[in-house]
């Protein structure tokens, strides 16, 4: 079921923290196609490939305040229900993520402060198909309008009688974003990234999708239009002792292998007989899901690994850098206090990792594939930039400008120096 190592030595942890290699180079040819095409022929050469790769010809890519209207109808009222506290509750998360503009006054006449700016222009990839991400819809319009950015362009792949997820268009309407694009994969990533005549470029692009969107987007933030994170597919890991529960981290490993055959799931143990349990609880429950043989490919590439002891496993946990990080283990909040690398934590024995995907608030866009060291998940400063500012006064040009002559003269920056020395003359004449 999972390969189960046991007791390996701290030399062999790189080897077992690696992920499956992504083949997305050989794509690449393809992606550079769809780009040059739809940068030739704009909307035309959008209309081709959506007819091409989603089996529909559009007249008109972009969604109508009718149909975002008629998706209520379409969209059972339990799930409306739901969707609106989740929206509820990631909004009070991200609302207390602005950071206040304060002024530092670092020597008498010299005054620094840094403000946050609203990106100006956004797009949000979401998924349809089979399993549409509205959910993503509410972890990425949440923040981007709290930040204020004033423009937010949905892209979406249409199905094949041209219409878009009730639910996404439910989940949109909830939020307030009217500018919807029928248009999805790499087709819909270049037409964010560069324009077409209906559809404006915008600066950052977000949002999940499949090899074919991941690579668009790596593309594309190589061509100076900047993307969330790098990202590649899920993934988690469980670090479980005596105190967790066989069936509860069976549970937690299968909803995230059947995210996709290339998912990863981890799980960390002191005991080879808790492996064991979890084994058979994973067979128990493997055999009811409806996505069963998705979820049995990535289990198929994953690991049980028994390690002696709580700290072996934290440090273990730290070299893989999970997106996801769950802590079934008895205190767990002093181990939390030591976690340096994952996406998101979730805390004892009744913190499904589920609780994050959908409604706890925090944001479920996190770095894989080892990115937890060193990205963070999407937050409010995703949506914005941080511009600095100073201004020195009459007082603060002499406290200072000594200091930044001779530094500008040292590096041999004479006009550097000769911008801070003029302006002291200038003083000195007075």
């Amino acid at each position: 079921m999972i390969r189960q190592v046991l007791y390996p030595t701290p030399d062999e942890w790189p080897a077992l923290t690696q992920r499956p290699v992504q083949q997305l180079a050989a794509i690449e040819p393809a992606i550079q196609a769809i780009f040059e095409r739809v940068k030739a022929e704009g909307d035309a050469g959008l209309r081709a490939l959506t007819e091409k790769f989603d089996g529909v010809l559009l007249n008109n890519f972009w969604v109508t305040e009718n149909e975002i209207t008629a998706a209520t109808g379409f969209v059972a009222p339990e799930l409306q229900i739901a969707i609106q506290k989740a929206a509820q509750n990631i909004k009070a998360f991200h609302e207390q993520q602005r950071e206040p503009s304060r002024r530092i006054e670092t020597v008498n006449g010299v005054t620094c402060w840094r403000k946050s700016v609203p990106i100006d222009k956004v797009g949000l990839y979401i998924p349809g198909g089979s399993a549409p991400l509205f959910s993503t819809l509410l972890m990425l319009g949440i923040p981007a309008q709290l930040a204020g950015c004033r423009n937010i362009i949905l892209c979406t792949p249409p199905a094949k009688d041209g219409s878009v997820h009730p639910a996404i268009l439910y989940t949109a309407g909830l939020l307030g974003i009217t500018k919807i694009v029928k248009v999805g994969g790499a087709q819909a990533v270049a037409a964010l990234a560069f324009g077409t005549e209906s559809i404006p470029a915008v600066h950052k692009i977000f949002g999940p999708g499949n090899q074919y969107v991941t690579v668009a987007k790596q593309l594309v933030g190589k061509l100076g239009v900047a993307i969330d994170m790098p990202a590649g597919p899920s993934e988690v890991l469980v670090m479980a002792d005596a105190t967790a529960n066989p069936a509860f981290v069976a549970a937690d490993l299968l909803s995230q292998a059947e995210h996709g055959p290339d998912s990863q799931v981890v799980l960390l143990s002191e005991s080879v007989d808790f492996v064991t349990q979890v084994e058979a609880e994973l067979e128990v429950q493997l055999k009811v899901l409806p996505r069963r043989e998705v979820a049995q490919k990535a289990l198929n590439n994953s690991l049980g690994v028994v390690l002696p002891s709580v700290d072996q496993m934290l440090a273990f946990s730290d070299l893989y850098a999970p997106e996801h990080l769950i802590l079934a283990v008895e205190n767990y909040e002093q181990v939390a206090e030591k976690v340096t690398n994952a996406g998101s934590v979730f805390l004892g024995n009744y913190s499904s990792e589920s609780f994050g995907d959908y409604a706890s608030g925090t944001n479920h866009t996190l770095p894989t594939n080892g990115f937890a060291r060193a990205y963070s998940g999407v937050s409010l400063d995703s949506f914005v930039k941080k511009i600095t500012f100073q201004e020195i006064s009459a007082a603060g040009l002499q406290q200072l400008g000594k200091t930044v002559e001779t530094m500008a003269a040292a590096e041999g920056l004479d006009a550097h120096k000769n911008a801070v020395s003029i302006r002291l003359k200038q003083l000195e004449s007075l």
